[in-house]
C-alpha cells in the first residue's frame, strides 16, 4: 500500500476525473466509480464480502456501496428498468462513500 497521503491524492485525482465523466456519460462512469470506491474501502480495512462487517458500526457505509454496486451491475448488463434516477442514486451513493472515506477514516 502507498503512503496514506499519496493514496488520498491519487483518489482525489481519480474522483475529479470521474465527476467529469458523471456529467458526460453517467452510466458508463459507474464501473470506474465502483472500482475506485472498492479500492478505497479495502485500503481502509473494510471487508466488503464479510457479512460481519456489514453488521458493524459502519454498516451504512458498506450498505451504501453495495446498493450502488447493484445498480452498476444491472446497468452493465443492460437490464431493463434501470432508470436515470437509479443511475443518479448510484452516483450519489458512491459519492457519499467516497466523501466519508476521503477524510481518512480508520478501519472499522
Amino acid at each position: 500500500m502507498l503512503e496514506p497521503g499519496l493514496d488520498k491524492h491519487e483518489w482525489e485525482s481519480l474522483w475529479q476525473s470521474l465527476e467529469e465523466d458523471f456529467e458526460e456519460s453517467p452510466a458508463e462512469a459507474l464501473p470506474e466509480a465502483d472500482r475506485l470506491v472498492e479500492q478505497m474501502l479495502e485500503a481502509r480495512g473494510y471487508a466488503i464480502g464479510d457479512p460481519v462487517v456489514r453488521e458493524g458500526d459502519d454498516r451504512d457505509v458498506v450498505a451504501e456501496f453495495l446498493a450502488a454496486r447493484e445498480v452498476t451491475r444491472l446497468a452493465e448488463q443492460g437490464a431493463e428498468g434501470v432508470s436515470p434516477g437509479d443511475i443518479a442514486a448510484a452516483i450519489n451513493g458512491y459519492r457519499s462513500v467516497y466523501e466519508y472515506l476521503i477524510v481518512e477514516r480508520s478501519p472499522p
